[in-house]
């Protein structure tokens, strides 16, 4: 909502300074033109303070290294395991690692959790 609402402020602005040209007594041409060059460099300006913002941010998940135990194996590889007060599909890194045991979750894919034999590292 927050986004939308500084798209909203820079379109006000922009036909704000349009208005102002009105009253200079400019003509309908080069208000409507300083208006669309307004909300453009506006528009280019938000996207590149919103980048930088969302850039410094870490994607690390601190489920990352947590441990889980497998309640039951399904044919198809796919486990359901208990983590965070709920049931979850987990599915092994690669098919060939063994079940057995404490296992550790590597990723997250959807609502999936990656599993591994051996700790990851957090970063």
């Amino acid at each position: 909502m927050a986004t939308g609402t500084f798209y909203i402020l820079i379109v006000s602005i922009a036909a704000g300074l349009a208005g102002i040209a009105a009253l200079l007594g400019l003509n309908l041409p080069l208000q409507i033109t300083l208006s669309a060059v307004a909300s453009i460099f506006g528009t280019v300006m938000l996207r590149r303070m919103r980048g930088t913002a969302t850039g410094k941010m870490t994607s690390q998940s601190l489920d990352i290294g947590q441990s889980v135990q497998a309640i039951s194996w399904r044919d198809d590889g796919v486990a359901r395991v208990h983590y965070r007060g709920t049931e979850w599909d987990a599915e092994l890194e690669s098919p060939c690692l063994s079940r057995d045991g404490v296992l550790y979750i590597k990723a997250i894919q959807g609502s999936k959790l990656i599993l591994t034999p051996d700790k990851p590292q957090q970063q």
